[in-house]
């Protein structure tokens, strides 16, 4: 339900009543969307760290008591929460890396027995839509070539 995921400053009023009608259904859905909701304002708006802190304190404070199966999710937080508020010093994360890295995965198991380093780069470059970087001739350089050639072999043949 992508409903439930996007932003609600997003929604269409369809996209509203869908919502609606889900939190009728499932009334625990709606507790929930609202610390999503919460969570990501405060990721989105928190000036600095010791306010996202505070903010989060409390967040985590009233999401056990809501929906307990957040406890573990709580946990987590507790676990890393400084590596998590480094986030607010600069407002910097490492999604980018983790995305290569991720693709670099995906592709040494889909090109199972790849051995040579040259030939990960290029299907990493492939994958991150870089083929300019390593594909020399464009469709327009070879179209060009090919009209050249036609050419002089027309004079040849002609």
């Amino acid at each position: 339900m992508w409903e439930f995921r996007r932003d609600p400053k997003d929604l269409s009023d369809e996209d509203r009543a869908k919502l609606e009608k889900l939190f009728t259904q499932v009334p625990k859905l709606r507790t929930l969307h609202e610390l999503r909701v919460r969570f990501k304002t405060i990721f989105d708006t928190a000036p600095d760290r010791k306010r996202a802190a505070l903010l989060l304190t409390e967040l985590f404070l009233d999401a056990p008591e809501a929906f307990p199966d957040l406890d573990d999710f709580v946990r987590t937080y507790e676990r890393w929460q400084q590596q998590i508020l480094n986030y607010f010093d600069g407002r910097r994360t490492s999604a980018a890396v983790e995305g290569i890295n991720n693709k670099a995965r995906v592709i040494t198991k889909r090109a199972y027995g790849l051995k040579a380093a040259d030939s990960l780069w290029t299907r990493l470059l492939l994958d991150l839509n870089r083929a300019a970087d390593v594909v020399q001739y464009t469709i327009a350089t070879l179209r060009g070539l090919a009209h050249g050639l036609r050419s002089v072999f027309s004079m040849v043949c002609g």
